[in-house]
């Protein structure tokens, strides 16, 4: 997202006091260290839970008010990620073109920005939403920062799974947002991301290994066979799955969750457990086709929370 020239991985580009870099490309590297891709997924399991917190549609303001200070917190832990990781971001192929690494932002405005994003969210949440909702996007931010990128990430292959906590908070934020209070409702779709995270994560972690390599972070793939890791995610899976059928027995959704739940599910066990099959049988390369669980995540978690939403209209 940003216009630079191309270079070799592991080549900072520091722009000297005073140098041109041009007003569209700042503001396209500002939108970039926001990371706005992921916060789309962040955005997908905060409003469904909305819906089924209210059992029906919500304030519409309230929604507006409550994804804007998603954005605004989601994209300060993003910046300030950027500017912590900018060393290894820099010896990464997938990671090379971030504004911090190119030099298209210098590393003291991606800081600055990313605190302001902090502050100005956290009070966005207090004032227009509530002080709940705002204390747990605050601490999904720290989560992520502190907890993660400082901590768990350079020194154990259980940096995703643990630090992927900080994504499970904006479903609580969701519920929190409509309610001002917590569910079991709001706890069992948390355990969903939970445990959906790893194995989402981990085929793409398959697939660029060698950048994690490069750059010395323990992501389970760089220390474990295809195997093993396959393993892992089949197991993840399971859970994650069983974790997803639990809203309906407890009387939170209907037969119309469930079905997707169970339709869904099913597809993402066939297709981890042909991931294991093919690692197994010692599939490397494209023969692998880790990123096929990897893009059926993505759709997966999206069905299963537009149920989530569609299924209060439903009972």
């Amino acid at each position: 997202m940003t216009a630079v020239e191309s270079r070799p991985a592991g080549v900072v580009l520091t722009p000297s006091p005073g140098g041109h870099r041009p007003f569209g490309a700042r503001v396209k590297a500002f939108v970039a260290l926001t990371k706005p891709r992921i916060i789309e997924l962040l955005l997908i399991t905060t409003v469904p839970v909305m819906f089924l917190a209210e059992q029906g549609v919500p304030d519409l303001w309230l929604v507006l008010a409550t994804c804007f200070g998603g954005y605004l917190s989601a994209g300060g832990a993003n910046a300030l990620n950027m500017y912590i990781d900018r060393d290894i971001d820099a010896l990464m192929d997938r990671t090379s073109q971030r504004p911090l690494v190119t030099g298209v932002l210098t590393p003291r405005e991606g800081l600055v920005f990313g605190l302001t994003l902090a502050v100005v969210s956290t009070l966005w949440f207090g004032l227009l939403v509530n002080w709940l909702s705002a204390a747990l996007s605050l601490g999904a931010l720290l989560f992520y920062v502190v907890v993660y990128t400082m901590i768990l990430k350079r020194r154990t292959t259980q940096n995703i799974v643990w630090g992927g906590i900080a994504g499970c908070l904006p479903v609580l934020i969701g519920w929190s947002a409509v309610t001002n209070s917590m569910s079991w409702a709001a706890v069992i779709l948390f355990l969903v991301i939970f445990f959906w995270t790893p194995p989402h994560y981990w085929p793409l972690s398959m697939k660029v290994k060698d950048d994690y390599a490069r750059a010395g972070v323990p992501m389970l793939p760089v220390l474990a066979s295809n195997k093993v890791v396959a393993k892992q995610i089949v197991l993840y899976s399971w859970v994650m799955v069983a974790v997803s059928l639990l809203l309906t027995p407890l009387g939170y959704t209907g037969w119309f969750y469930t079905a997707v739940a169970l339709a869904t599910g099913g597809w993402w066990l066939w297709e981890a457990h042909a991931l294991l099959n093919r690692a197994k049988a010692g599939a490397t390369g494209a023969k692998l086709k880790e990123m096929r669980l990897f893009h059926w995540s993505i759709t997966y978690v999206s069905l299963l929370f537009v149920a989530v939403a569609v299924d209060p209209f439903l009972r």
